[in-house]
């Protein structure tokens, strides 16, 4: 794994627990739990164009 690659694996590894703290805290459905599901997403997407 790639400089690149690992340091956006670490990103989606902080991400998600902090979405999954947030959705605890506040709601799965609160604007703040879904902006971070949404910046996830964007991160997934950067990871998954290095795997392909």
């Amino acid at each position: 794994m790639d400089q690149s690659k690992e340091s956006l694996s670490v990103k989606i590894e902080l991400f998600r627990e902090e979405m999954i703290k947030s959705g605890l805290k506040t709601g799965f459905g609160s604007p703040e739990t879904v902006y971070l599901s949404q910046l996830l997403d964007e991160l997934i997407m950067k990871y998954q164009e290095y795997v392909h």
